[in-house]
């Protein structure tokens, strides 16, 4: 763990079977089927990442079996057709191939599978050496997370740590990772801020804020406040 913000390396998978880029077809078949996996990484002699060979390149070979492609000058080859007649690693694989630092954040991680359309990415270190392989699965282990231990961070890192002055009294409970925040505040506006800063909190499910401001004093008719005023303004009899 890296203090409160969890990086791949907390979670990624250290021991990764590759391929080699001169892997013959059948081999990489047989590598996924045993570890039961839908990529390898691709290193060269030495494992620095050169790619990844996924189920969907492999696939490109039943894709196009029984298919011929359209003759004539203006015709173009379908996407992927050159992977039907690849048989080794290195013509197979996506390149370059899509990967992550050991000390990237998991939001980063989530973002680049997101995006990227990817379910696993190798971890590489700075020289592009193979460290280890993150899934999405891996991603979600973060909300196992116990809830006391959320708890305490929410209440020492975020309400104390980073918002003293603007928490007066708070009640935290959490529960199946979800956060709710009773109590009072001097100031309202930090209400936003603390739901934010407690959402980032990994692990968190779900914030809810039932944060209230400070009691506030009767209003006085016009009257009255002269009254009180006059009051306060009249000299106290001496004792």
């Amino acid at each position: 763990m890296h203090g409160s913000v969890y990086t791949v390396s907390d979670v990624m998978t250290r021991t990764v079977v590759a391929s080699a880029a001169g892997a013959a077809f059948k081999e990489i078949v047989r590598a996924m089927e045993g570890r039961r996996v839908s990529a390898l990484p691709v290193v060269d002699a030495g494992h620095h990442v050169v790619g990844v060979v996924s189920e969907a390149d492999l696939l490109r070979k039943e894709e196009f079996r029984d298919s011929a492609p359209e003759r004539g000058p203006r015709a173009r080859p379908p996407a992927g057709l050159h992977k039907a007649g690849a048989v080794t690693a290195a013509d197979l694989m996506t390149s370059p191939a899509v990967t992550v630092h050991p000390d990237a954040p998991l939001g980063q991680a989530a973002r680049v599978m997101a995006r990227r359309k990817v379910k696993r990415l190798p971890v590489v270190d700075d020289d592009g050496v193979l460290r280890g392989i993150v899934s999405r699965s891996d991603l979600l282990r973060v909300f196992l997370r116990p809830d006391t231990d959320i708890k305490e961070e929410v209440r020492r890192e975020v309400l104390a740590g980073r918002l003293p002055d603007g928490i007066e009294s708070i009640d935290v409970d959490v529960h199946q990772g979800v956060v709710t925040l009773t109590g009072r505040v001097r100031d309202t506006s930090v209400v936003p801020l603390a739901v934010r800063l407690v959402r980032s909190v990994e692990g968190v499910v779900d914030v809810r804020s039932e944060l209230t401001g400070p009691p506030h004093r009767p209003a006085l008719e016009p009257d009255l406040v002269q009254e009180e005023e006059a009051r306060r303004a009249a000299p106290q009899p001496r004792s």
